[in-house]
Order: C-alpha cells, then sequence, then structure tokens
C-alpha cells in the first residue's frame, strides 16, 4: 500500500510504501501425546533425533507431554512438519499436525 504525506516543513510530497500481513510464516504446530506405553527416553530420544531438539529441549517437552497430555513440539509449515509427524509417529509415539489459532 503507498501512501502520499504532504511534508509541511518542506512543501514537497513524500510517498511511503508499507505491507500487509496476510499470511503467518509457521501456521502449523506438530503436537506429540502422551501415552502409557513409551518411556520418557524414547520420546526424549525421538525428539533429538526427528525434531532436532537440545537433550534439555527434549527433556522438557516430554514433561509437559506427559503433564498436560500433550504438547506442540514444534512449529513450521505443513510440508516441514509432515515428514517429522510420520517419523515420530513410525517409532509408536502419538503425533498429529494442527493448524495455530489466528487469535
Amino acid at each position: 500500500m503507498a501512501m502520499q504525506l504532504n511534508n509541511p516543513r518542506y512543501g514537497e510530497e513524500v510517498s511511503y510504501e508499507t505491507e500487509l500481513l496476510t499470511e503467518v510464516e509457521s501456521p502449523y504446530s506438530l503436537v506429540v501425546w502422551n501415552d502409557e506405553v513409551n518411556s520418557f527416553e524414547w520420546v526424549i530420544q525421538t525428539l533429538i533425533e526427528i525434531c532436532h531438539h537440545s537433550n534439555e529441549q527434549a527433556e522438557q517437552c516430554a514433561m509437559i507431554i506427559h503433564t498436560q497430555g500433550k504438547y506442540g513440539v514444534k512449529q513450521g509449515t505443513y510440508d516441514d512438519l509432515k515428514p517429522m509427524c510420520d517419523a515420530i509417529t513410525e517409532r509408536g509415539i502419538g503425533a498429529t499436525i494442527e493448524i495455530l489459532s489466528n487469535t
């Protein structure tokens, strides 16, 4: 959107270009679900290997998954998250991709 403003100090017109953000760059979240089957160690190892989390990040995510029932461990585009989601579920861990709310 281009705007033109009169500059009263110098008597000349100044133009400004602005852009309107219409898309969210990372509109999806990779959600890992708690279960009674997989160990903390297996979930942590998976998050490190698949999502490239640090050991501390993976441990924190595993604790949140355990206490809250699920947790969005990574945000990104659908195309980036889909292979990670598939790799996690292939390891027997529940995972889904959810769209993030605009609010």
